[in-house]
């Protein structure tokens, strides 16, 4: 169920139905993990939506268990007494010699699971997860600094063709 990737995000596969931008700014993304998200009815109908926002949304492990924490999934409005709370925990769903690495990994090592996007993958809400070090604020910089030096790069080049 799971998979792992270093470079390439996992949520091109599916539609995208929401993305934490602000998280590859503040972090490294050293690995990319694709989870399943165990929601309630109304849950699902919401984020189909786009009801969803992952702005302060990370995950952690409580039992041997992966859990979403602090994601903001809004009340579907057709949905009544049978509503959720927005900001429920969510378990995650993914097998469990890769919830083992993943809670090896994240334990001692000061590295954090946050989540960068939410996607339908068929008709499963999958998250794509991302095993990363805090940046500081030179790293920051330099991250700035080398994205515009390829976009003049790239405009450069593209000056030159024509």
């Amino acid at each position: 169920m799971a998979k792992k990737n270093k470079k390439k995000s996992l949520a091109a596969a599916g539609t995208i139905l929401a993305q934490n931008r602000k998280a590859l700014h503040e972090y490294e993304v050293l690995e990319r993990y694709e989870a399943a998200l165990a929601l309630l009815g109304s849950e699902v109908k919401a984020v189909k939506d786009g009801k969803i926002s992952l702005g302060e949304a990370f995950a952690s492990f409580d039992k041997h268990e992966l859990w979403l924490n602090r994601a903001h999934i809004s009340e579907y409005v057709q949905a009544h007494k049978r509503n959720h709370e927005p900001l429920r925990r969510r378990k995650l769903l993914m097998h469990r010699r890769e919830l083992d690495k993943l809670e090896r990994e994240v334990g001692p090592g000061g590295l954090t699971l946050i989540p960068l996007a939410v996607y339908l993958k068929g008709s499963y809400v999958k998250v794509e997860l991302g095993l990363c070090r805090g940046k500081q604020m030179h790293d920051k910089r330099a991250t700035i600094k080398e994205r515009d030096t390829k976009r003049e790069l790239a405009r450069a080049i593209r000056d030159r063709s024509r």
